[in-house]
């Protein structure tokens, strides 16, 4: 085609040389000073320089000071942040001003919170608060089981709930065995098949917040008879034991 060659014809070495550079150069003018300039930034951000001749030696082992100073700092932030928000949001109203209604937060409500944190102070993601407590302060139970159950921990050591940060399950499953023991010691006697419901109960709890008659309709209480179940084996004592685990797991 560059060189009007039949096709019956065999092109020279010095035409296909010729083309060839041709194409190399419609190629190449695409990489203009500017992308290679950007190619290469890309490049370097992501190349790793591996040593295997000068290895480093550990000189001292301990909390490096400038780490704790860092995470004291996002301890600080995320008070100031929560303090300055507590008449915005609804869930921080009650856990700062209105403690008698902590069995009223919904999933909702945290999420809201965690949402508003996201969007205006994305450094304050409640993981990295909690690493930030685990550099200072022994931590209660393992670790949250995600963003919203350390949202929750992380709230109720800042209100002083909790002495030390303590995983939002673990507290609850602290506050629900202190109810049973409760309620067994007075004339309410569970049976078996009652206290594997309530342990349904109380792990919504600790993964939602909150439970609603409603929520019986939904999985895992669906499988196992829903609100017709519950109502089976606590008949009219129903809503009560619901307003109760809502009360009482939160505290």
């Amino acid at each position: 085609e560059d060189f009007n060659i039949e096709a019956e014809e065999q092109p020279t070495e010095e035409q296909l040389n010729n083309s060839q550079d041709r194409l190399i150069k419609e190629a190449s003018s695409t990489f203009t000073g500017e992308l290679n300039t950007y190619i290469d930034q890309v490049r370097k951000s992501h190349e790793q320089v591996i040593d295997i001749v000068n290895l480093d030696e550990v000189e001292s082992a301990g909390w490096d000071k400038d780490s704790k100073e860092n995470a004291q700092k996002i301890i600080q932030e995320f008070k100031d942040y929560l303090e300055a928000h507590k008449d915005e949001i609804r869930a921080l109203q009650i856990f700062y001003n209105q403690p008698n209604h902590r069995r009223e937060i919904t999933f909702q409500m945290i999420e809201e919170v965690s949402e508003n944190i996201r969007l205006n102070k994305p450094s304050l993601a409640p993981m990295r608060v909690w690493q930030a407590y685990e550099q200072l302060e022994r931590v209660k139970g393992k670790g949250p089981r995600g963003e919203l159950t350390a949202l929750v921990s992380l709230l109720r050591r800042v209100c002083g709930i909790d002495e030390v940060l303590t995983s939002y399950d673990n507290a609850v499953d602290k506050n629900f065995q202190d109810w049973v023991f409760k309620k067994q010691a007075g004339p309410v006697k569970f049976n078996q098949e009652q206290m594997e419901w309530l342990r349904l109960l109380k792990e919504h709890i600790a993964t939602s917040f909150h439970i609603e008659k409603e929520d019986l309709d939904y999985a895992p209480f669906d499988a196992q008879g829903g609100v017709g179940k519950m109502y089976q084996l606590f008949g009219k004592d129903m809503d009560t034991i619901l307003n109760e685990m809502n009360e009482a797991l939160v505290a």
